[in-house]
């Protein structure tokens, strides 16, 4: 199995993406710690936060030997993507679907997962070689969009992103999702400069997932 299929199966079996978002390079950093301290190994760092480029680059190092599964988040556009695959991001998130994107990872063979609301939307993902398409804004429906989503596309693996929280991890993995992306509801803490708070609610998702696994 290659390295692709391989991160692909770790996140069926993981089914849980940290996206990272932070006001400064220095935060970031504290955040990824914080989430990986609570047990959640695939950290998907955004390229909206402040110097993303460079803490991928010092992630990579500093996790060269640990099992950590280092993405890059909110890619859209080619340039970017090849950037972030550069400097060692494993797979790419994308908050919609961009063909250019998409041609980037199968270039290098690394997974990309866009975003998509419709059904048409999914069709063009997948006919572009989407593994795991984002369901992107997550709060804007209920988890039972997945099972109409698969109801014409059963081939279709979903990670709903954006509002998963402890409160419907558990609705959105019996509807049948492929992975979980969370942010918001994991890192509030960080807010204050509570990391240790980051780090309780990390471990919290890591139990609910583990329930479903």
């Amino acid at each position: 199995m290659d390295k692709k299929l391989q991160l692909l199966s770790k996140l069926g079996e993981e089914k849980l993406v940290a996206v990272i978002r932070a006001e400064s390079e220095e935060q970031g950093f504290k955040v990824v710690d914080a989430v990986k301290k609570g047990g959640i190994k695939f950290l998907e760092v955004t390229l909206t936060v402040p110097g993303a480029i460079d803490i991928i680059k010092e992630l990579a190092k500093r996790y060269k030997n640990e099992e950590i599964y280092l993405g890059a988040g909110t890619v859209l556009d080619p340039e970017t993507a090849r950037a972030a695959i550069l400097a060692g991001a494993q797979y790419l998130v994308s908050p919609c679907f961009n063909p250019e994107v998409m041609k980037m990872g199968n270039r290098y063979r690394i997974p990309v997962m866009p975003g998509a609301q419709t059904i048409k939307e999914i069709v063009a993902c997948l006919e572009m070689g989407a593994d795991v398409v984002k369901i992107f804004p997550g709060d804007a429906f209920t988890p039972n969009i997945i099972k109409s989503f698969k109801g014409p596309l059963p081939q279709g693996q979903f990670m709903p992103t954006g509002g998963v929280s402890l409160g419907n991890v558990k609705d959105w993995l019996a509807a049948g999702a492929y992975a979980l992306g969370t942010g918001s509801n994991l890192t509030a803490g960080a807010k204050t400069g509570d990391f240790d708070a980051v780090t309780k609610e990390a471990e919290k998702f890591v139990s609910e997932v583990a329930k479903y696994k």
